[in-house]
């Protein structure tokens, strides 16, 4: 039964790293993946530019299930430290199960500039074990992002990911890890509804075209809609709790060919 799920898991891995986003890589808990310009819920591995804006420490945890498959499960944590001069970040992910997995760690750093912009830089290193060879390959390669506050309601945001198309070598071949670029913006039509657009191309992919609306219904409970389309439309669905210290994000995307895909975050701050 392991070796079937075994040749599953690396069979539906190798069709997905030709997709837009690789699993190593965390849903985002921005609605549909909108995360590119999202400074307000941070993600790990997604714009480093993003925590420039961060006044307060902030520890989060993320947990996401693919189709109910332990075996595909993204377990994630992101931690931010701000300083006066700049924002530093730690972020580590881990996908798979004893027959196959990939972690994923980076060290970010991010500057804002007088709250107008920032940007930012973060250093990934990626380990992926093969049980057949039972070796871990690894290699280094950086995520480069911008978050412009072009007005006090509208922000633009820019990221690449692996831009310089760094590969894992084994042994017999190389393991491609995606080089993804991401624009979106967000956009406040009132302190309680926003709206973000992205697009997302990896190299040898399609493009990716997602869209999210988050209403905040009550002062500490947030309903979040959305979809992206790539080669088939998936909708989404979520919801975001603030309880003190605490943010809590539930998010779901039911894809029409391969099912359900969960996601639950917690993050607690360090108020000043």
């Amino acid at each position: 039964m392991k070796r079937f799920k075994f040749i599953f898991v690396y069979c539906w891995v190798s069709y997905v790293l030709y997709a837009q986003v690789s699993p190593i890589i965390p849903s985002s808990v921005s609605i549909a993946g909108t995360s590119v310009s999202d400074a307000e819920s941070l993600n790990a591995f997604a714009n480093p530019a993003n925590s420039g804006f961060v006044s307060d420490i902030e520890f989060g945890f993320q947990y996401e299930n693919r189709y109910f498959l332990p075996e595909l499960s993204t377990k994630s944590l992101n931690f931010i430290l701000p300083s006066g001069f700049v924002n530093s970040s730690f972020s580590a992910s881990y996908f798979g199960y004893s027959y196959y997995n990939e972690i994923l760690v980076g060290l970010g750093f991010s500057k804002n500039f007088s709250n107008k912009f920032s940007m930012g830089v973060q250093f990934d290193y990626m380990t992926t074990y093969f049980f057949s060879s039972n070796k871990y390959y690894g290699a280094f390669f950086p995520q480069i992002g911008l978050n412009v506050k072009l007005t006090p309601d509208l922000h633009l945001g820019f990221c690449s990911f692996n831009p310089f198309q760094t590969q894992i070598k084994t042994e017999y071949n190389e393991k491609r890890i995606p080089s993804i670029f991401s624009l979106g913006s967000e956009y406040y039509f009132s302190p309680e509804l926003v709206v973000r657009i992205q697009l997302d191309k990896e190299i040898s992919s399609n493009y990716r075209l997602a869209t999210g609306l988050e209403y905040t219904m009550l002062e500490f409970l947030t309903i979040k809609v959305g979809a992206y389309h790539t080669d088939y439309l998936v909708s989404c669905l979520g919801v975001k709790s603030n309880l003190g210290a605490f943010t809590f994000h539930l998010n779901g995307e039911l894809h029409p060919l391969l099912g359900m895909v969960t996601m639950a975050s917690l993050k607690y701050s360090f108020k000043k």
